[in-house]
C-alpha cells in the first residue's frame, strides 16, 4: 500500500470494537499506512484479546464496559486533545475498504461531514446482507422525507469536523448513533458529501446487528424509533420558528379558560342531557391542554394565572355526588356519631337528615374514607357544611401539588399536571377529595428520592407517606418498597423505621373512631365493596352477566405484580407510578378521577399513557349519562371501553419501550438537592 506523505495529526480515528481480535490489528496497520497516527480503540466488553492486540499495534485503548455502539463512540469522544479538528469513525471488523480515505481527506476543505457510500458500487452492495440493504434504504428514505437530505447509506466509515460533531449534541448510545448523526447533520445544514466505498463481508468475528434475526429486528426498531423521536423534535423546532408559536400560550390559556366556562352549568350528571354539553366543553379544554404540549417555555405569571383561573371558574360548578357524603360524615362527627359505625340511612340518624341528604350516594353503606380524611371532613364541617368551602380545601391541596412539582421539575414540565383538564375538573369542579391524598404522596416521593439522601428528608418523607396512607388506603404497598430498598443496602434500622413510622398517622388518626373491641374502618361485608364494578379494564361485567366472585380475588395478580415491581424498581417515584398504573388495570372499580393519582408522576416520567388518558378518561361519564336517562346498567360498551383504555395502555407501553430501547431519549430528571 502506498504511504501518504502527510501525517494527519489533526485527525483522531475512533474504532468501537467487540471481540474483533482477528481483524483489529490489520485495520490499525492499514490506517497507519495511510498516515493516521492518532487511533483510539474503544473496547466495548470484549472477551478475547482485542484490546491487547490493538495496544500492541500502537493504538490508544479505552474501555467502555456498558454495551452499545453509540456508547463506545461517545466514550471515544471524551478528552480529545486540543489539536484534533477532525474525527474519523470506522469499524474494526475489516469490512470497510480504507483505501478510499485519501478521497475523504481531499474533501475536507469543502465539506464538514464526509461519508462512505457502500451502496453506490454494485460489488459493495452485493456484499451487504439483505437486512442491511433494506434497513439502510428505508432509513435514508425517511431522512430524505423528513429533512430533505438525500443520503444513500448509513455506513460506519465517516469523517466529521470536531466542532460540527459537538454541535450535534449526540444522545443515542446504541444502534441509533449513525442515523442520529445523519439526521442531525441535515437538521444543522452541515456541508455533506458521500463517496463511493468498497465493502466486503466482515473479515472476522460475528456481527452484533445483521448477524442474527434478533439483532436485526432490534437494530431496525431502534433506528426507526430514533428517527421518529428526532423528527418530532425537528417539527417542534420548526414550529418554534413560526410567528404563531408566540401566541400558543395565549391560545392554550384561552381554550382552557373558555372550556371551563362552558362546563360550569353541566356538573349535575343526575339531570338528563348534561353530559353531552359537558363533553363539548371538556373537548375545548383538551385542545388547550394539547396546545400546551408545544410551548417552548411558560412564565411564572402565565403558569399560575391559568392554573388559578381555571380552578376558580369551576368552583361555581355543581359538584359530583361524592361531596354530599363528605358533608354528611363531617357533620355527623361534629354531632357525636361515628360514620364508620352508622351508614347515612341508619334509623338512628333519620332526625338528622338535611335537605341535601337524598343526594348522598350508597346511603346504606357506612364510611369508607380513612381516618385522616374523616378528620378533615370534620374540621371543615365545623366551620360550615359548605360545598364551596370543601372545594376550596381540595383546590388548595391541588395547587400545593402544582407548587411542589414546578419547584422540582420546572414550570414547563409541570403543565402536564397544572393545566390538565382531568385535574382541574376532578378537584375544583367535581369536588373529589383525592388531592388531599396526592399532596402528601408527592411530597413524600420528592423527599424519599432526593439525592444525596438526608436523614431529615427521609424521616419527613416516611411521615408524609403515612399521612397519604391515612388519607387513602392505596399508598400502603409503597411502605414495602421503601423498606425493601433499605434492606437491600443492609440498613436494618432504617428498614425498621420505614415500616413503623408510616403507620403512626393511621394509628393516631384512628383513635377517635375505634375502641378496644371494635375498629370498623372498612365495610368489608358490603356488596359495594366486595362485588362493585365500574369502568374496569378487565371487562368482568361484560364477560359475566352476574359475577358472584369476590373482588378480593384480584389481590392475587396484584400481589404478583407488586413482587415484580419490588424487584425491578429503584426509585420511589418509579415504583409508585408503576404500582398505581397496575392497580388501575386490575381494579374492579375505576372512576375517571382515579387517573389523577398518576398525573404528578408523569411530570417526571413523561408517560404518554397518563398524558393521553387525561383526555380519554372523560369517556367514563357515559355511565352517569345513561343512568340519568333511566338505563340501569353501569357498564361501558365495547367501543367506550376501547376509547377510554386504549390510549392509556398503548401510550404507557410505548413510553416503556422507548425508555428501554432509547434510554438517552428518556428525559426524566433525577431528583437532587
Amino acid at each position: 500500500m502506498t504511504v501518504l506523505a502527510t501525517n494527519f495529526d489533526d485527525t483522531l480515528v475512533i474504532i468501537p470494537v467487540l471481540n474483533e481480535a482477528e481483524t483489529i490489528g490489520t485495520v490499525i496497520y492499514s490506517l497507519q499506512d495511510l498516515g493516521l497516527r492518532q487511533i483510539r480503540v474503544v473496547d466495548n466488553g470484549s472477551c478475547d484479546r482485542t484490546a491487547d492486540i490493538a495496544q500492541a499495534a500502537g493504538a490508544e485503548v479505552l474501555s467502555e464496559p456498558i454495551p452499545g455502539y453509540g456508547r463506545a463512540c461517545w466514550r471515544g469522544m471524551q478528552n480529545i486533545p486540543e489539536p484534533i479538528h477532525w474525527i474519523l469513525f470506522c469499524d474494526g471488523d475489516g469490512s470497510d475498504d480504507l483505501s478510499v480515505l485519501p478521497e475523504f481527506f481531499a474533501q475536507r476543505q469543502d465539506y464538514d461531514f464526509i461519508l462512505g457510500n457502500r451502496r453506490a458500487r454494485p460489488d459493495s452492495r452485493a456484499a451487504m446482507t439483505p437486512v442491511q440493504n433494506w434497513g439502510n434504504g428505508l432509513a435514508t428514505t425517511l431522512i430524505r422525507w423528513g429533512w430533505g437530505h438525500p443520503f444513500q447509506d448509513l455506513g460506519p466509515l465517516r469523517l466529521i469536523h470536531r466542532s460540527r460533531l459537538e454541535r450535534l449534541h449526540m444522545q443515542d448510545r446504541g444502534f441509533g448513533w449513525t442515523v442520529e448523526m445523519q439526521a442531525k447533520a441535515a437538521e444543522h445544514h452541515l456541508r455533506t458529501c458521500e463517496i463511493p466505498q468498497g465493502y466486503r463481508p466482515r473479515q472476522g468475528g460475528r456481527s452484533k446487528i445483521s448477524g442474527t434475526i434478533k439483532g436485526s429486528v432490534q437494530a431496525g426498531s431502534v433506528i426507526l424509533s430514533t428517527l421518529a423521536i428526532l423528527y418530532g423534535q425537528h417539527l417542534q423546532r420548526r414550529f418554534a420558528q413560526l410567528p404563531l408559536r408566540q401566541y400558543a400560550v395565549w391560545l392554550s390559556a384561552i381554550l382552557l379558560i373558555a372550556g371551563c366556562a362552558m362546563i360550569v352549568p353541566y356538573g349535575d350528571f343526575t339531570q338528563p342531557g348534561r353530559v353531552p354539553p359537558f363533553w363539548r366543553g371538556v373537548s375545548v379544554m383538551g385542545l388547550g391542554f394539547v396546545v400546551s404540549w408545544i410551548l417552548p417555555q411558560v412564565s411564572k405569571v402565565w403558569f399560575w394565572m391559568v392554573a388559578i383561573a381555571t380552578r376558580g371558574i369551576l368552583l361555581a360548578m355543581p359538584p359530583g355526588n361524592d361531596i354530599w357524603r363528605y358533608l354528611w360524615e363531617g357533620r355527623l362527627q361534629n354531632l357525636g356519631f361515628n360514620p364508620f359505625e352508622l351508614p347515612p340511612a341508619a334509623p338512628e340518624l333519620v332526625a338528622l337528615r338535611t335537605t341535601w341528604w337524598p343526594l348522598i350516594n350508597h346511603a346504606e353503606i357506612s364510611a369508607i374514607y380513612p381516618p385522616i380524611t374523616q378528620l378533615g371532613f370534620r374540621g371543615l364541617a365545623a366551620i360550615a357544611p359548605s360545598v364551596l368551602l370543601f372545594k376550596i380545601a381540595f383546590v388548595a391541596a391541588d395547587l400545593g401539588v402544582c407548587w411542589l412539582l414546578q419547584r422540582r421539575f420546572g414550570r414547563l414540565k409541570t403543565l402536564v399536571y397544572a393545566w390538565n383538564p382531568l385535574i382541574i375538573y376532578s378537584f375544583a369542579g367535581g369536588a373529589h377529595y383525592d388531592s388531599w391524598f396526592i399532596l402528601p404522596l408527592v411530597w413524600a416521593w420528592l423527599c424519599l428520592d432526593t439525592q444525596p439522601r438526608k436523614a431529615t428528608l427521609t424521616l419527613a418523607g416516611l411521615g408524609l407517606l403515612g399521612v397519604s396512607i391515612a388519607t387513602k388506603w392505596i399508598s400502603l404497598p409503597i411502605i414495602a418498597f421503601v423498606g425493601w430498598r433499605f434492606l437491600k443496602k443492609r440498613e436494618w434500622i432504617w428498614a425498621s423505621i420505614a415500616v413503623l413510622l408510616p403507620g403512626l398517622p393511621m394509628l393516631i388518626s384512628a383513635l377517635p373512631f375505634c375502641t378496644l373491641t371494635s375498629c370498623p374502618l372498612i365495610p368489608t361485608s358490603s356488596s359495594f365493596v366486595t362485588k362493585g364494578r365500574s369502568a374496569e379494564f378487565l371487562p368482568i361485567g361484560s364477560l359475566l352477566s352476574a359475577p358472584e366472585w369476590h373482588n378480593a380475588i384480584l389481590l392475587i395478580p396484584l400481589a404478583i405484580a407488586l413482587l415484580f415491581l419490588l424487584w425491578r424498581s429503584t426509585q420511589v417515584g418509579d415504583f409508585t407510578e408503576r404500582y398505581l398504573g397496575t392497580l388501575l388495570l386490575l381494579s374492579p372499580v375505576v372512576h375517571a378521577w382515579y387517573f389523577t393519582w398518576l398525573i404528578p408522576f408523569a411530570v417526571a416520567s413523561s408517560n404518554w399513557g397518563t398524558r393521553l388518558v387525561s383526555l380519554s378518561a372523560f369517556v367514563y361519564f357515559a355511565l352517569p349519562h345513561r343512568e340519568s336517562l333511566g338505563a340501569g346498567t353501569w357498564l361501558l360498551t365495547s367501543r367506550e371501553w376501547l376509547w377510554l383504555w386504549s390510549p392509556f395502555v398503548l401510550g404507557w407501553l410505548g413510553t416503556l419501550w422507548v425508555q428501554h430501547s432509547l434510554p438517552l431519549f428518556n428525559t426524566r430528571p433525577g431528583i437532587s438537592q
